[in-house]
């Protein structure tokens, strides 16, 4: 079983980490929430043992990256409140909760048909698609619908308008591209600097949907 490659993980911001303990890691993530550095250094730190432990529950490579990226996701989201005061739970680590974490998505997964999984692991990492899914929820619910229609169901300009002026909302081809635009250097902006460091290099968020982070089957709720 091959383990993913982790290239962030050479990122200067990432090693300067390195010494950091579990505790003082998770410490810096809650309390600088604007910053992505913290969340990634223990995603490298613990990707290898999560992706070992799915890669066996998995029936493919391509269901063990979707279920990959979906723990991790699961992971981002508790972390904030969690609690690893040794004077209160002195048995309890940042390992063993992130083990009992992947083993509870493992048991409650419904993974769908290989076939219908279009996620890319090297295009969205697992950090990356979590705070790119933080800056689509900072949107206009207009832009997040279009960004959507845009990038996970590659629907045109066109085909955008007709849907909108189907419900109501009339906006030329024209203008939706416009927002689209918009839409997009709104995600750029509300990613954190660090993260846009360490994933986009040279690229835009654009570019990144184009490779495979807006078709990756892993679509924001927009209620």
């Amino acid at each position: 079983m091959q383990i993913p490659a982790l290239p962030e993980a050479t990122h200067p911001l990432i090693k300067s980490l390195f010494h950091y303990s579990d505790q003082e890691l998770l410490t810096l993530f809650q309390r600088h929430p604007d910053a992505g550095q913290y969340f990634a250094a223990i995603y490298c730190r613990y990707s290898p043992l999560v992706y070992t432990l799915i890669r066996h529950s998995a029936r493919s490579p391509v269901q063990a990256d979707y279920l990959f990226a979906h723990t991790w996701r699961h992971v981002f989201h508790e972390l904030g409140g969690l609690d690893l005061d040794p004077s209160t739970s002195p048995e309890k680590t940042l390992q063993a909760w992130i083990i009992n974490v992947t083993a509870v998505c493992i048991n409650r997964a419904e993974l769908p048909s290989v076939e219908s999984i279009n996620y890319s692991l090297q295009a969205a990492p697992p950090p990356l698609w979590c705070y790119a899914e933080q800056a689509l929820d900072r949107l206009s619910p207009a832009q997040r619908l279009m960004i959507l229609m845009a990038q996970t169901f590659n629907w045109s300009e066109t085909r955008i308008s007709a849907y909108l002026q189907a419900e109501g909302e009339y906006m030329s081809p024209n203008e939706v591209k416009s927002e689209l635009q918009k839409g997009y250097r709104g995600l750029e902006e509300a990613l954190p600097e660090d993260i846009r460091a360490i994933y986009l290099n040279d690229e835009n968020l654009t570019q990144r949907f184009q490779q495979g982070l807006g078709t990756s089957n892993l679509e924001p709720d927009l209620e």
